[in-house]
């Protein structure tokens, strides 16, 4: 839900501000913070194997590559087609990452939920892009949206792993996302930085690194303790669902009757990961007892 305020906060950045530098400041900054307030991130790879060393860098590239991928595919191919590239493909790469690496193998029940919510994710973002007529999307811009979601896929997964070797979630998160903000000050410096001094540049970054950021990715580390890494990233599917609802209410944006179709499609799906198994069966049990009765 956090992360569903990305697009509102950013779409009221000042004029002429790069995507790209708004996204790596939100990052620097608020990578910083997280790695700044966690005691144990400063001494996490002292006590990490090589192994775990290798994972954290790795990590890190993984964390810094998300904004330097998702923001101009956002300028290249618009943010619909982008967030629906990006965070339809995440849970996708999630799950043969996870494969993959022998970490975990799909379930039938994790399979069926991210098919649902991706097409509801779709539905919803492309709604009125499909009733409006849009023209079509950038090739290179779909190419860097999908990048996106394998980075995001990926230091999920990394975080996930670091976590259940025992190591505090703050620490993984804060460790890594260090690392991301020192890879993206480049990034940074060499753009454009004159939004940045403007006082809705600051908010708006601010928002960015505090809410987005340190605070977001404090509670998905969290969650990433008691949950896999390829259903956390089906379950963040609800992002754009909160973005959209904030640009109804806060911006005043209307929605084809399609992107509400869409909308109740994404929440089955993800009610159907989210819920308890035995609250599933349970309700299964109501109907097959009305139906005998």
């Amino acid at each position: 839900m956090l992360w569903g305020t990305t697009g509102t906060a950013s779409s009221l950045a000042p004029a002429g501000a790069p995507p790209a530098a708004i996204g790596s400041a939100g990052l620097f900054l608020g990578g910083l913070t997280l790695f700044l307030s966690t005691r144990n991130a400063r001494s996490l790879i002292a006590r990490c194997t090589a192994r775990e060393r290798w994972l954290l860098a790795l990590g890190a590239v993984a964390v810094a590559g998300y904004p330097v991928s998702f923001y101009p595919a956002v300028a290249r191919s618009g943010v619909a087609v982008a967030t629906v590239i990006a965070l339809g493909s995440a849970p996708v790469f999630a799950g043969l990452l996870a494969w993959l690496t022998r970490q975990a193998r799909p379930t039938a029940r994790w399979a069926c939920a991210t098919v649902a919510a991706v097409i509801g994710c779709a539905v919803l973002v492309l709604g009125p892009e499909v009733t409006g007529g849009a023209a079509p999307a950038n090739a290179m811009g779909m190419v860097l949206a999908a990048f996106a979601g394998l980075s995001y896929a990926a230091y999920s997964l990394i975080g996930g792993k670091l976590i259940s070797c025992g190591h505090s979630s703050a620490a993984v998160m804060g460790a890594m996302f260090g690392g991301g903000a020192v890879l993206v000050l480049p990034v940074l410096l060499t753009s454009s930085m004159q939004w940045l001094t403007l006082p809705r540049g600051m908010v708006v970054v601010v928002h960015l690194a505090v809410v987005t950021t340190f605070l977001a990715y404090r509670l998905f580390g969290y969650g990433l303790r008691h949950t896999a890494a390829q259903t956390a990233t089906t379950l963040t599917l609800a992002e754009p669902a909160v973005a959209t609802l904030l640009g109804v209410v806060v911006l005043g944006e209307r929605l084809p009757a399609l992107s509400w179709c869409g909308l109740g499609v994404l929440a089955i799906g993800l009610a159907l990961l989210a819920l308890p198994v035995s609250f599933l069966l349970r309700r299964t049990d109501v109907r097959e007892d009305t139906s005998a009765v």
